[in-house]
This record gives structure tokens, sequence and C-alpha cells, in this order.
């Protein structure tokens, strides 16, 4: 069995920054568990093409830079080479194929087992483990019947095997509107939402949008619970728009139901569909706390900021709108995990 300060779950982008954050706070010997073969979270998984609506100047963990040009906007492989070099700086320790089976708080300390066994204690913990491993889809009706290909965000790669395809992108985000770009080339492509897309200007002004979320304070307002109820907009400079008109990428009324062949359209069209792709999310799930008192009856945590209010010594980062619009970003995780390290470490003396 082995001892640590502090247990984080999780060497993603919330994972690194509380790893680097932690020993300004007390905790002097630091244990990262992650699953994967490397640090780097989901960022290795994405589909291809993915590039940040944020410039790199406002997507850098505490005390590293994203290197080059601060107003470009960073590629997927740019970022994971960022938390490689990132990970390899941290003065922690980082077990990687380590997959947490149980979390528990026994005597004052909290005993973390992992899938294969190994045994860790530490007097606190630290769930950053984000959402990307539970994509979520909405329940259709039809869905077990229908013979076409279908698949969530975090499966797709890339354009090419839809060559030629009559294909639907379900949803109205970022990741949406850049699959349904790229697809649009290739493919008959359509976007099915549930309202129309809402776009926002990347350039209000001539200004980034991140420099006007950070200069009016709103990016770290303490103002989640109404930003969690804003709809869903998409950040574009007019490229994105664009490509879509340009391509034929219609948008229509999310689709009923899905028939063998195809889908069954809101105005009663049916359609033949070779394949569908749902952006639609993920759903945090943290099923290693399972019997810790942390969740409640919904698996969902009990907690106030990323401070878990049921258990103490346990905390949470990198979860959507935990403490201000940027709490889930590259920019904003280092926010929060430096809030919650300090007061995980205020018993500590």
């Amino acid at each position: 069995m082995e001892h640590a300060d502090l247990i984080v779950i999780g060497a993603g982008q919330s994972g690194l920054a509380t790893a680097a954050l932690a020993g300004r706070h007390g905790f002097a010997r630091v244990l990262v568990l992650e699953s994967a073969e490397e640090p780097g979270g989901a960022w290795p998984r994405y589909y291809d093409s993915l590039t940040l609506f944020s410039p790199a100047r406002y997507s850098s963990l505490p005390g590293m830079r994203l290197p080059g040009d601060p107003d470009r906007y960073p590629r997927r492989d740019e970022v994971v080479d960022y938390l490689r070099a990132y990970a390899e700086r941290l003065p922690a320790s980082i077990r990687t194929s380590t997959s947490v089976a149980s979390v528990i708080r026994q005597d004052s300390v909290w005993r973390v087992r992992s899938e294969d066994g190994r045994e860790f204690t530490s007097a606190a913990v630290i769930a950053a483990t984000g959402d990307y491993g539970t994509p979520f889809s909405p329940d259709i009706p039809g869905r077990a019947g229908f013979g076409g290909r279908v698949l969530h965000a975090a499966g797709y790669r890339s354009p090419g095997p839809f060559a030629g395809q009559r294909v639907i992108v379900v949803g109205g985000g970022n990741s949406a509107i850049q699959i349904a770009a790229e697809l649009g080339p290739v493919a008959d492509t359509t976007l099915a939402t549930r309202r129309p897309v809402g776009w926002t200007p990347q350039k209000p002004l001539g200004r980034d949008l991140h420099w006007w979320l950070k200069h009016t304070r709103l990016d770290t307002a303490p103002i989640h619970r109404l930003l969690a109820k804003v709809p869903v907009s998409v950040i574009d400079d007019g490229h994105y728009r664009a490509a879509l008109d340009r391509h034929g990428v219609d948008r229509r009324d999310m689709f009923s139901t899905f028939t063998s062949d195809g889908v069954l359209w809101a105005d009663g069209t049916k359609e033949d569909i070779d394949a569908v792709v749902f952006a639609t999310g993920y759903r945090p799930v943290f099923g290693y706390l399972t019997g810790s008192g942390a969740l409640d009856a919904t698996g969902a945590p009990v907690h106030r900021g990323g401070v878990s209010t049921t258990v103490k010594g346990l905390g949470f980062v990198g979860m959507e709108f935990q403490r201000s619009f940027s709490s889930k970003t590259l920019r904003g995780v280092g926010r929060d995990a430096a809030w919650l390290l300090h007061r995980l470490s205020a018993p500590r003396g």
C-alpha cells in the first residue's frame, strides 16, 4: 500500500493543473492516477481536426504557456503535445494504466483501490476525471432497429469513412458544427437540432471574445447557475457558417424516430440515412465514488464549488459550470484547482 498527501484521479487538463499547484498548498507528495497509457486525458482521442475556439494566450495551464503565436487557435495535436510536456515537468508521481475502482474514506483516511488490486491512501482526494468517458446520446425511438451506423462524436475521427454517404449530425454546439462543416465536402450532410443554431461572433469589435470575457470578468464571475441555463451558442468568425452554406449542409428540426433504413423527420417525411453522428455532449459519472457518501441518489456529486459538502477531504475539478463559465476549460481549471486546494488544505494547518 502506498501513501500520499493528495491523490488526484485523472491526468487530463484538470488533474495536471491540480497536481501542478498542490505543492503551494502544503501537499508535498502528490500521486496522480490515470487510466490511459499516457497523460492528456481525452485530448488524444478527440476528432482529428478539432480546433480550439479560444486563442493560445487564453488556453494554458498554470505555470506554462502554450508555445507559439499567442493569437492562433491551437489544433488538437498541439494541445496533446503541450499536455505531455506539461506532465513531464510536474513535481508529482503519475501512474498511468491505473483505473480506479473505488474510493472510500475509513478512519479519517482515503483508501483508493485500482481495478488491478493496488491500494493507495491519502489525506485528501480530488476527482478530476471529467466526463469524456461517458458520452451522452438522447434516447430516440427505433434506434435499436436502425440498420445504418450510429456513433457519438467521441468515436468520430475524420470525414473519410463517410464519403458519398447520407449523414445526419445531431447537435447545435461547437463540435457539431465543426464535424458537419468537414463532412459537408464529402457527404450529403444535415445538421439536426431542437432549436435554431445560435451564433456568437469570434471577434466582436475586433477583439477575440475571450479578451472580452477576461476584461469584463464574465469568465470568472460566480454566475454559473445562470450561465448554465443559457442556450448553447457556436463561436465563429464566419468560417464555419460559410463552410456549411458552401457545401449545402442544411439544418432541420430534430427527427422524431429511427426507421430500419433511416429516420422520420418532425414533418412526417421518411428518409434513408447511412449514418448518424451524435454531437450531444457528455455526462459526468463518478462510479468509483459509489458508497463513499459523496454522491446523491442520481450519482451526481454533492458539492459547493467543487468541495464535497458531505465527505471531508474530497473535491472535484473540471466539471462544467463548477464555479464559473470557464470551469471546464484549459484557461479555467487552474483557477478552480487553486481555490479547491486552498480549502482542502485549510484543516491541515
